[in-house]
């Protein structure tokens, strides 16, 4: 799925989901990748050195740890590498020093040649408009299915809507929207390819352009819970597609950093086997 696609076109989404809460049967359903095991959390370890296992799922280990046991290389499937690091605050802010991560794993996704591609950008531009159009006439159905409840308010005019039906509420702008689900915030600002989402655990955000997305999660508290990913379909002169980290720790440090390069897009093994080693270290 092209990232841009799923930030455009935001009122025929926003009236979908409308027509969707309004119905009886089936009932709205939202998911997510977390377990309940993973928001339950719990008091995350103090530690003074790694440990690194020979595997770790998909993850073989390259070497034994090194630096008196702060750094665990991995390699994976197809090329795909991971470096565990432990790190020591010293008084700084966790959001600081995963920044000097940030920094380094974007690097690996440089280009030389930031040339657009015209040809595949035109097809870009026909595929999103197809799926616009599809969506724009399911809006319309789904605006006159969800008009038809008694307990749905609609009121649009032109680009603008607002919606309200028991438990949502969806304020639409032009290219900008406001949608609430309980106690999930969600904006959206299909201009600029961003979707913020806040809830009373987490906030995630996303930040889409035409080439891949960069998505950033941080759960709420005085821990460290923080991943950070970087994609881009056409790949770095590395090879690398997505980069990216999971870090946990707490209060005060150390943290534990688990650095992720891959060179295919569908290797979620290898971030899950990543995230598995920083939980083995410090916990959820």
């Amino acid at each position: 799925m092209r990232p841009t696609v799923a930030t455009r076109s935001i009122l025929p989404l926003l009236l979908m989901t409308a027509a969707l809460g309004a119905c009886k049967e089936p009932s709205v359903r939202i998911s997510t990748t977390h377990t309940d095991d993973d928001d339950k959390g719990g008091v995350l370890k103090v530690i003074d050195a790694l440990q690194c296992p020979q595997t770790q799922g998909v993850l073989t280990r390259k070497g034994s740890a090194i630096a008196g046991g702060a750094v665990c290389t991995y390699t994976g499937p197809k090329g795909a590498e991971v470096s565990l690091h432990l790190v020591m605050l010293d008084g700084q802010p966790s959001s600081e020093v995963l920044k000097t991560f940030e920094r380094q794993l974007a690097e690996n996704m440089a280009r030389s040649d930031n040339a657009p591609d015209a040809d595949e950008q035109a097809a870009e531009a026909r595929a999103i408009q197809a799926e616009a159009n599809a969506a724009q006439a399911k809006a319309e159905d789904a605006a006159a299915t969800a008009a038809a409840a008694s307990d749905v308010a609609i009121d649009a005019n032109g680009d603008r809507a607002r919606v309200r039906l028991p438990g949502i509420s969806i304020d639409a702008q032009g290219d900008s929207a406001r949608v609430r689900i309980g106690g999930l915030n969600i904006r959206a600002d299909d201009s600029s390819g961003v979707v913020d989402l806040r809830s009373d655990d987490e906030t995630v955000r996303i930040n889409a352009s035409s080439n891949g997305a960069e998505v950033r999660t941080r759960r709420n508290g005085d821990a460290t819970r923080s991943s950070w990913t970087f994609s881009d379909s056409r790949g770095s002169d590395q090879g690398w597609r997505v980069v990216g980290y999971e870090a946990r720790g707490p209060m005060g440090g150390p943290i534990v950093v688990a650095a992720i390069r891959v060179k295919e897009r569908e290797q979620d093994a290898v971030f899950e086997a990543a995230k598995a080693l920083v939980t083995l270290n410090v916990g959820r």
